[in-house]
């Protein structure tokens, strides 16, 4: 058995959740699986079992397994396990769009893995159970779509300079100045590092890191006639040598062996909702 199927949320929903993505595996041999650095965060409910991470992007975090699991914004990988099957759902949500969501700001869950329902309580535990008892993919997607309807409070926004930050940075692919994004929102770089970091989880530097990583990657399978090298240009890096020392640092391996290790199952993992969009796929 092989299923995994990505759809975007209803549109109420949109400013905070980019997509669903649905996987069910089966027959598979065991594997590890690296959970990427991307710049959302992530909700996963599993459907037949749990969702093993052995190693948690805060090496000081225990590995555990998750029936449900929110994991914040990191800048180092996470490693998932299973045993030849996997299941579940992964949602990618906004950074911005926690508060609303989540109802706390991103910045308290940077580089956690937490039980879903330790933070939402039990309407995580009745959403899991209706999207168990749904018949197929469609109905499920309608259950989280009703359940995280119920969910969100759109009063609960960041402040708006954050929020033009973010979208800088991400429309220039991670390649914006943050002395530009301070300029741009009138804040001094101090102030507008904290009040990012704070909402986000991550520095607007860091983040660039992550937005312009998280690019490159989801192109490494096509990088073009030009190679690393040209990929490398053309996503921001000053050459091939930096794209590999930041690939090493964020990915914990060269770009060569995560394409090896990750790509030939075409098993999800951390993959397993969105090209490696943390965890869990």
């Amino acid at each position: 058995m092989d299923e995994s199927l990505r759809v975007r949320p209803a549109a109420p929903l949109r400013p905070y959740v980019a997509w669903y993505s649905g996987y069910r595996q089966r027959g598979l041999a065991p594997a590890r699986h690296r959970g990427l650095p991307s710049p959302w965060l992530t909700f996963i409910l599993t459907l037949d079992e749990p969702l093993t991470v052995a190693a948690h992007p805060d090496p000081r975090q225990p590995g555990a397994t998750y029936d449900s699991l929110l994991g914040g914004l990191h800048t180092r990988p996470a490693l998932i396990t299973h045993q030849g099957s996997q299941s579940g759902i992964q949602l990618a949500l906004h950074p911005l769009g926690a508060r609303a969501l989540l109802g706390l700001p991103a910045g308290e869950l940077a580089s956690l893995d937490l039980p879903a329902d330790a933070l939402l309580g039990p309407a995580v535990r009745e959403l899991r159970e209706r999207v168990l008892a749904a018949p197929d993919w469609p109905g499920r997607f309608a259950v989280l779509d009703r359940g995280l309807a119920a969910l969100a409070r759109p009063a609960r926004a960041p402040a708006p300079e954050v929020r033009r930050a973010w979208q800088l940075l991400t429309a220039s692919g991670g390649a914006a100045p943050v002395a530009e994004l301070a300029r741009e929102v009138g804040w001094s770089r101090r102030h507008l590092a904290d009040r990012f970091r704070q909402e986000t989880g991550l520095s607007p530097k860091a983040a660039a890191r992550v937005i312009r990583f998280d690019r490159a990657r989801r192109r490494l399978d096509a990088p073009g006639e030009d190679g690393l090298a040209g990929l490398a240009a053309r996503t921001g890096y000053f050459d091939q040598a930096h794209l590999a020392r930041e690939f090493r640092a964020l990915a914990g391996c060269p770009p060569t062996r995560w394409l090896a290790e990750e790509r030939p199952g075409g098993v999800p993992g951390r993959q397993a909702g969105e090209e490696g969009a943390r965890p869990v796929g």
